[in-house]
């Protein structure tokens, strides 16, 4: 047997080079101006006339199957299937942006407008004003009347006692199911609840509030129209809201508790430390980054909330300050009843004009609440120090 060996004349080996095998950068700009062109063809032709939404989606739709084909016909098909997922993913993204820009975007044209030329809504509540001061400012061009200032105060005193009620709770059963139960039936029934209140609609979580408050001035205080009126408060709006964000700190906490290694709490052990000083020094300075981000985001997940509050807290025209007494306004049932039961159904424009920028409003402190939260969770993570 015997072996062949090739051999090519010196200066003839092939010249390879690192770019060998790419798509040209701009293939991809030919790809979408054809995409574009034929779509807006189709779209006309189809469609009788031009529309913008079906020539998107149209070149969307060719865009990606050309891309797809033209890989496969100059590279191969595994690279082909690769961008065509990638593409896929990448729209699939847009697509989700979609509805968040048009929100933002709809409540930043109609309310900023009338934050920047009324910034006294931020500072007035609705006492003063009514059907006639209404009417002046849409017939007439009278200042804008009124504001919000007792629901930014109602939300945060709901919100504040919600997350004092909450919190404690959420974190000892946190506790509980991770350093001290050992898998029982009673761990499983605490887990199977929490799942059970994380989708509970928030209309339950008000009807349970106010019955359970119900029962308790019933009880003590006797039955009667006055009692029934006494239900409707701050503090019943704040166990409505607590019933919502006890299984988020619940879970986001349990999870924080579980990513800690079990070796710092051995290490902690064989120094003779006792377990609660363990967990009270060791194991929650380590999550503590999660949980309180975990907080706060579940804050951010009640603070629009409106069925529950319109249920327990009531709607009133004036500033309350006291959660325990009276019935209070909270910013989402403030923008609801602007819309739906304007001050003057004649001249509905200025109640829609404060709706809207309460509205914004309420966006942009969901939107703090979010951004605290990160960095509430890069504040306090754990240091990397090197040796």
């Amino acid at each position: 047997m015997s072996a062949t060996v090739t051999t090519r004349a010196e200066g003839t080996a092939p010249v390879r080079s690192l770019t060998a095998g790419n798509l040209p950068k701009w293939l991809w700009a030919v790809v979408a101006a054809g995409a574009l062109a034929v779509s807006a063809a189709l779209t006309i032709a189809l469609a009788g006339g031009f529309s913008l939404t079906g020539w998107l989606i149209i070149s969307a739709i060719l865009y990606i199957a050309g891309m797809c084909a033209v890989t496969w016909k100059l590279q191969n098909r595994r690279r082909a299937v690769d961008g065509l997922w990638r593409n896929l993913v990448w729209a699939s993204f847009l697509i989700a942006l979609i509805p968040l820009v048009s929100v933002l975007w709809t409540v930043l044209a109609q309310g900023l407008p009338t934050l920047l030329s009324n910034p006294g809504v931020l500072i007035y509540d609705m006492s003063t004003t009514n059907g006639a001061t209404d009417i002046a400012t849409q017939q007439e061009g009278a200042p804008l009347s009124g504001g919000f200032a007792h629901g930014l105060i109602g939300t945060v005193m709901i919100t504040l006692l919600a997350t004092v009620i909450s919190v404690p709770i959420g974190l000892m059963a946190s506790v509980y199911l991770v350093e001290y139960s050992r898998g029982g039936w009673f761990a499983r029934t605490i887990t199977f609840f929490v799942d059970v209140m994380t989708g509970i609609p928030s209309i339950v979580a008000g009807l349970f509030a106010f019955a359970a408050v119900q029962l308790v001035i019933t009880t003590f205080l006797g039955d009667g129209p006055a009692q029934l009126q006494m239900v409707k408060m701050g503090l019943s709006a704040s166990i409505a809201l607590s019933v919502l964000m006890i299984p988020v700190v619940v879970r986001s906490t349990e999870e924080m508790l579980r990513v800690v290694p079990n070796e710092l709490r051995e290490a902690s052990y064989a120094l003779g430390v006792r377990k609660w000083r363990t967990i009270v020094k060791v194991v929650l300075p380590t999550s503590i980054s999660g949980i309180a981000s975990g907080v706060t985001l579940a804050i951010a997940r009640v603070t629009g909330e409106t069925a529950p509050i319109l249920v327990t807290a009531g709607f009133i025209a004036s500033t309350n300050w006291n959660p325990f007494s009276q019935w209070m306004t909270a910013l989402p049932v403030y923008i609801y009843r602007q819309l739906v039961n304007p001050t003057a159904p004649s001249a509905a424009d200025p109640s829609q004009m404060r709706a809207w920028a309460a509205a914004l409003v309420l966006i942009v402190i969901v939107m703090l609440l979010n951004l605290l939260a990160r960095i509430i969770a890069k504040a306090f993570a754990p240091k990397k120090t090197g040796r």
